[in-house]
Formats: structure tokens, C-alpha cells, sequence
């Protein structure tokens, strides 16, 4: 038997004859399926010339287990596991969990969703494997949710992710299980993802430590794309410290990875001296748009509303910042709330286009392809697409809608919108050295029952990324920092630097921390 695809029968050319518009007679058809054949010996013998192009795996390990509901109260856990790393390093011996839309060798990686169950990555993700090198030891994956299509904790085909401080209410997501197992105590490091929001969202939440960092500052290889211009892997932990030792320790090209050809030569690889160094003569521009927040503010989006003990919380945060010698003044961020529509038009169309219909790994661009996973991810939706979350499905069905219609033409446009969010952010960081407001607006939400009608669940998932979604856009990084509590439930400070300047978000945090444990704030 020919290795290989096969050939298209006479029904499938018209098939894929009638879905493109094509008016094709049956002698037509024929022509074209014999030019057709020339693509698939092609094929064939790219099969036949297939070694192991992939990344090698380092260090040793077994297949480890699902976790038993009783050991798991959260729901947090998708799968535990351990692998040794480095006899020595800079994080010898600190435990660390991997968000499941990240690849780890030998353990199962569903990404929260139907459609990868029962996939087993055969590569380490970059940043794994660096952690590894830098002496920590994996402990597990973590949930996420199905697909990271959502700001909440309740779309995961594992069950919803309950949030340790308030067990019946959201952990945040997508990185969901990230910040449960840190939050809980299992565990004082992971790794996140983040498009949208989905580290600094889920870590303000269930008041964790989380980075976005600068876009192409870690390399993405090994893990679940949703949008490249987009994706954001970074770290997640119980200590500004831990961040900053993640970070230098994950930080720099891989060479496989284009979102990293951007990385400027002089780009920090340690970032410990941002330790103890203080905010004395730091300039915060506190965005006044991050507050106070109304629905008419969001007419497209419906983002949600702010809550007043959020605002009072971050204010506070920001006073004791100056009381440590920074000063901070109000500016004017007059695109954020337009930034937010923006933001969705290109994810809606984007995540359909460069995810859903390329199977996960994305198409034009030069780096490595996770084969394993693409083949895994295609087969999955023929088979399980009625088994995703409303969440995936709505993408799925308005981004095919749009692409069909319009040709793309919208998202297109907020492509090219989106140059007017980055220039506004550099205009107010030519003058401060970081900007702040609240990580998400309100407080963690109640985690819905998946019998409640689709409508009054959809307004949950996505309502909280108005603050977070901009610098996804703009590629700067962002940190969410704990700075209190209002009824046994976290809130969170976003703190925003200049592009590979993240020095100077974890100086920040840094110096806020030393301030008190931020629960008692």
C-alpha cells in the first residue's frame, strides 16, 4: 500500500468543486483530479523523506496518572506526573505546574477540549524544557478551558475550575488550573497562555502572580496557537521572585519560532535585579479609563461593569506605590474602550482562520510545525465538533460566516486599527515609565451550571477582558500584581511597561509586595 494520502474520488473533487464556487462539469472534474495526482505523489514522498525533525526530549519520565476528584478539589488538575529537572540551577528543586494547552512529552494534552482526547505529545514546548534545564520539576498539567476560548473557568470538557478562596466562583481562564493549583497551595510556579487576558485574569482572580510578557520575549514552540500576532506564553507564581527566575530562565529565541524575530539584541536575560531595586522615582500613568467603567462604555463587546471595591482597592495599591517614592498621575486613554472591539474582530476571524481551519498549527509562517498535534486536532474536530463548548462554536460559526460573507475584509481592518492602540500606548510610555489600572474590573463571578441557558452563560466568559485584551494587541508586558481582597474574593493591579522592559512590571511588583501580604491590604 502507497504511504500517503489517497487519491480524491470523482465525488469529493465535486464536493470541494461545489464548496468553492466552482461550476465544474463531470469532464472537468476528471481533468482536474489527474493535475491532482501530481499533489499527491508529492505527498507521498514528502512521507517517505519524514525523519525526526522534532525537538529532542531531555529528561526522562513516566506517564503518570489522572488525579482522583478527591485529591483534586478544584478540579484543577487534568493529569499529574513528575520529571526531574537539572541536579542544579536557579530553580533546583521548585515544583511547577504546565497549563494543558502546553505540550510535555509522554503526557496527555487535551487543551480543555473533546477534540484532543487521548492525544499524547511526543515534544516538550520550549519553555517547558527550559524550566527543566533550569533545575525545576514538573508536577503536572493543569485544565484550561476548551481551547482557551474564554475569560471564565466553567468551559472545560473536564468541569469547571473552582476558585480556592471562593470555591462556587470562577477561577478566571484560560488559564484556569494555572492559577488554582498556585492559589491552593499545590504547587508554587506554572505556566500560562495568554491572548486576551487568560495569565493576568485567572492570577487576579485567585490572587496569584501572573506575567504576560513582551510579545516574542519566550518562545511559543510546543504549544496550542490560537492567533500568532496574538499568542503569549509567561509565567504564573506565588512570589514576584519566582516570576523573575521563570522568566530569565524561559526568556530568548529558540530559533524555531517566528513571534521571536522581533526580539531586540539587547533584551534583558536576567531580571533578578529587579529585585529589592525599588519604585523611588518610578513615573505611573494611572489610565483613567481602567475605572469607573459603565456598559454603554462597551455597546459591542459587553464587557462588564466595574465594582466600586475594585476601583478602591486599586487606588489604594496606587497610593501605596507613591507612598515607596513613585509618583503617579492620571492620564487620558481615549482608545481603550474601541481597542476592546477591536481586539475582538481580530481574534473572532483570526482564531477561526489561523486555528480552527489549519488544525491547530497555523499555516505561512516558517518555524516548527507540531505535526502530532495538527493530526490530532483535525481528526478530532470530524469527529467530536458537537461536543465543543458554545464558546468554540460561536467563534466557529461567526468567523466562518465573516469569512464567507466578507472575505475577511473586517478583520483585515482591525489589523491595521490596531497601529492606532499600539501608538497610543507608546505616546503615554515615552513620558511614564509604566502604566497601571485594574486587571479586570469586578470581582471573580459565580461559576454558572452548564443547563443554564446559552445566552445568560455567554454573558460570563468574556466579559472580563476590557482591560486586558489592549496588550495583546501592542505586545507590552503586562503584570497582574494581588492587592487585596473585598468579600473572601481577590483583586488584582495591572501594571503595564515598555516593549522588553519587563524589568521594570516585576520592580514594581517587587516593591509592592515587600510593602505586606496583600490579602490583609
Amino acid at each position: 500500500m502507497a504511504r500517503g494520502p489517497s487519491a480524491p474520488t470523482t465525488e469529493e473533487f465535486e464536493d470541494i468543486a461545489r464548496h468553492l464556487g466552482l461550476r465544474l462539469d463531470s469532464q472537468d472534474i476528471e481533468v482536474y483530479k489527474e493535475l491532482a495526482s501530481g499533489t499527491i505523489n508529492i505527498c507521498r514522498r514528502i512521507d517517505e523523506l519524514t525523519s525526526d525533525v522534532k525537538p529532542r526530549v531531555k529528561y526522562p519520565r513516566t506517564s503518570g496518572f489522572k488525579p482522583d476528584p478527591t485529591d483534586n478539589p478544584f478540579n484543577a488538575w487534568s493529569h499529574r506526573a513528575e520529571i526531574k529537572g537539572a541536579d542544579s540551577g536557579p530553580l533546583a528543586g521548585v515544583e511547577f505546574a504546565v497549563k494543558d494547552a502546553i505540550c510535555v512529552a509522554g503526557i496527555p494534552a487535551m487543551n480543555g477540549s473533546p477534540v484532543l482526547e487521548g492525544f499524547v505529545p511526543d515534544v516538550d514546548a520550549t519553555v517547558v524544557e527550559r524550566l527543566l534545564d533550569a533545575g525545576a520539576v514538573f508536577k503536572g498539567k493543569v485544565n484550561c478551558e476548551d481551547l482557551c476560548f474564554a475569560g471564565h473557568s466553567q468551559t472545560c470538557w473536564n468541569g469547571p475550575v473552582k476558585n480556592p478562596h471562593k470555591p462556587t466562583h470562577s477561577t478566571g481562564g484560560s488559564s484556569s488550573g494555572s492559577a488554582a493549583v498556585i492559589a491552593a497551595g499545590d504547587v508554587p510556579m506554572a505556566l500560562g497562555g495568554d491572548q486576551g487576558g487568560s495569565i493576568r485574569i485567572p492570577s487576579a482572580w485567585s490572587g496569584v502572580y501572573g506575567l504576560k510578557p513582551s510579545y516574542g520575549l519566550l518562545p511559543y514552540t510546543g504549544a496550542m496557537m490560537i492567533d500568532m500576532t496574538l499568542d503569549h506564553l509567561g509565567p504564573m507564581a506565588d512570589s514576584t521572585e519566582k516570576l523573575a527566575l521563570m522568566l530569565g530562565a524561559m526568556a530568548g529565541p529558540d530559533g524555531l519560532d517566528p513571534r521571536q524575530n522581533q526580539l531586540p539584541a539587547d533584551y534583558d536575560r536576567d531580571y533578578t535585579p529587579a529585585l529589592g531595586s525599588g519604585v523611588k522615582g518610578l513615573k505611573i500613568g494611572v489610565i483613567k479609563q481602567g475605572f469607573d467603567q459603565k456598559a454603554s462604555d462597551w455597546p459591542e463587546t459587553a464587557y462588564g461593569e466595574s465594582d466600586p471595591a475594585v476601583d478602591k482597592k486599586v487606588r489604594a495599591a496606587i497610593r501605596r506605590l507613591e507612598d515607596l517614592g513613585a509618583t503617579a498621575t492620571e492620564v487620558d486613554m481615549p482608545i481603550h474602550f474601541d481597542a476592546g472591539t477591536i481586539f475582538f474582530a481580530i481574534i473572532l476571524q483570526g482564531a477561526a482562520d489561523f486555528m480552527l481551519r489549519a488544525s491547530g498549527g497555523g499555516s505561512n509562517w516558517s518555524g516548527f510545525y507540531n505535526v502530532g498535534l495538527i493530526e490530532a486536532f483535525g481528526h478530532g474536530m470530524k469527529a467530536r465538533a458537537d461536543d465543543l463548548s458554545f464558546t468554540v462554536k460561536s467563534v466557529m460559526l461567526a468567523g466562518e460566516y465573516m469569512s464567507r460573507k466578507y472575505q475577511g475584509v473586517y478583520h483585515a481592518k482591525a489589523q491595521n486599527l490596531r497601529s492606532l492602540v499600539n501608538n497610543a500606548y507608546e505616546d503615554l510610555l515615552q513620558s511614564y515609565d509604566v502604566l497601571a489600572m485594574p486587571t479586570v474590573p469586578f470581582r471573580a463571578t459565580p461559576i454558572t451550571s452548564p443547563s443554564d441557558p446559552i445566552l445568560e452563560q455567554a454573558g460570563f466568559v468574556h466579559a472580563m477582558l476590557g482591560n486586558t485584551c489592549q496588550v495583546n494587541m501592542t505586545g507590552h508586558p503586562a503584570i497582574n500584581i494581588p492587592c487585596g481582597m473585598a468579600d473572601d474574593l481577590p483583586i488584582g493591579l495591572m501594571v503595564i511597561g515598555r516593549r522588553y522592559r519587563d524589568m521594570d512590571v516585576l520592580r514594581v511588583s517587587d516593591a509592592f509586595e515587600s510593602v505586606g501580604d496583600w490579602k490583609d491590604m
